[in-house]
């Protein structure tokens, strides 16, 4: 065993211990779900930050890096404009209802404002699309794993997937924000570390620009190959109604704790987002002829940094990993539970069966991920399966329900349905290029014209 795994061993037997001992106090499922809803500012910040910044945020986005350059910006950047609407749009109005009539889900809202058939629906959808980006977020830790330590892609995938799932299934939310925010600590020391000594391996910046691609607009911040600005029709939505993070929202103690954690974390995003494409432009200059440029950070960890270094900086991607996965994996396990298992399957079940449905939930997640990431062959591909689904079938919906109380089931059934459709029909008719990060506005644009359809014949109905 080299001394990079090892560490790294080390480091996974550190968050898995730090998560039994606070999983102790986790008895009930409002604890499991909300943490009581008693997270301050810091434990929020540092919970929505680290799910913010995973699989896509560092592999993925050192990958277009290499690949487009400077406008691979714009994948983490929009996460972070999300965000900042999240902190200051959509946030604090669920969170007042979430603390009025007791939510724990996304689905609760859902039933509280348009109905069980809607829940059922969405939850159903995000189980299969949720399932894809946790499998996104293994596959790239197994990556680095693999160049970086020479460990095969399953047991990659079988130690982030383990570690995630066992501090998770401990006690929920609670353990997640406190070991989110140990992470979180790795990934920036890593991080800070890792960017400027392998500037100076590949001989400073002068010299990675002389070694970038010979393309006019591979510095360009706006666009450049397929990545740019055109990122913001896929993330932005997608970061605004996650279900993960409003969950974490819901774990807040005040409004104020929602508009301040979440804002600081939609700017440290904004902050981040330049690492990993500089990573992925530097790793271009270490070796210009990569089969696939989504092994531009692993590539970086080796060629670039001393042994030493590169440990620090494969912790940091790990935690990055981990994170994040432990978020998608909180939306799996509560949606299977709460939505699911307690509203159709068993609707007298007590708060006991409800939080051993959750984690046994999470543990079927968890080893469902795994075995789907052993077939899928990419990090991007797979979160853009995700963030499609999420953005098409929450957006209208959420948003249109937080501002009218009118609106209610038949609209939101047909703007599911349409704007689902719609997408398929886009990626099966093989629209590629630029034009496929517009599915998913074109989705949203669908769902939002066929609920505003619905609302007006209802309305013309009523009044006859």
């Amino acid at each position: 065993m080299n001394a990079t795994l090892f560490f790294l061993l080390l480091y996974s037997a550190v968050l898995v211990g730090l998560g039994l001992w606070i999983g102790r106090q986790v008895k009930a499922a409002g604890a499991f779900f909300v943490t009581g809803r008693r997270l301050g500012p810091v434990l929020l910040f540092a919970t929505v930050l680290a799910a913010n910044i995973g699989a896509g945020s560092t592999v993925g986005a050192a990958g277009l890096g290499y690949r487009d350059g400077l406008a691979a910006w714009w994948w983490v950047g929009s996460a972070g404009i999300g965000t900042l609407l999240l902190a200051f749009w959509i946030g604090p109005k669920i969170w007042r209802i979430a603390k009025e009539h007791d939510l724990y889900t996304v689905g609760d809202y859902l039933e509280l404002r348009y109905g069980p058939s809607v829940r059922g629906i969405v939850a159903a959808l995000l189980w299969l699309a949720t399932l894809a980006i946790l499998a996104g977020q293994l596959i790239a830790f197994a990556w680095i794993l693999d160049v970086v330590a020479d460990v095969p892609k399953w047991a990659g995938c079988l130690i982030a997937g383990g570690v995630m799932t066992v501090y998770f299934t401990a006690g929920g939310l609670l353990t997640s924000a406190w070991v989110n925010l140990v992470q979180l600590v790795v990934l920036i020391v890593g991080f800070g570390i890792a960017l400027p000594w392998a500037l100076s391996a590949a001989g400073g910046w002068e010299a990675v620009v002389a070694a970038a691609p010979a393309e006019p607009d591979y510095f360009g911040f706006w666009k450049s190959g397929r990545s740019g600005v055109v990122y913001m029709a896929l993330l932005v939505p997608a970061f605004i109604i996650s279900p993960g993070l409003i969950q974490k929202v819901y774990g807040a103690r005040d409004e104020r704790t929602v508009r301040l954690a979440v804002g600081l974390a939609g700017v440290a995003l904004l902050l981040f987002a330049a690492v990993p494409p500089l990573l992925g432009i530097i790793a271009h200059a270490l070796a210009p002829d990569l089969a696939n440029h989504e092994l531009a950070l692993p590539t970086v960890l080796t060629l670039g940094l001393p042994p030493a270094i590169g440990a620090i900086g494969l912790a940091a991607v790990f935690s990055a990993e981990v994170s994040s996965a432990d978020a998608i994996l909180f939306m799996l396990s509560t949606s299977l539970s709460e939505d699911l298992y307690k509203r159709f399957v068993k609707p007298e079940a007590s708060d006991r069966d409800v939080l051993r449905v959750a984690r046994w939930a999470a543990v079927l997640g968890g080893g469902t991920a795994v075995g789907l990431a052993l077939g899928l062959p990419s990090v991007i591909g797979a979160l853009s399966v995700f963030y499609t689904l999420l953005g098409v079938s929450l957006f209208v919906p959420l948003v249109a329900g937080l501002h009218s109380r009118r609106p209610g089931p038949p609209e939101e059934m047909a703007a599911i349905g349409v704007g689902v459709a719609v997408v398929v029909a886009a990626k099966l008719s093989g629209i590629s290029g630029d034009f496929a990060w517009y599915a998913t506005w074109l989705g949203i644009f669908a769902s939002a014209t066929v609920f505003v359809i619905v609302f007006a014949v209802r309305g013309m109905r009523a009044r006859r």
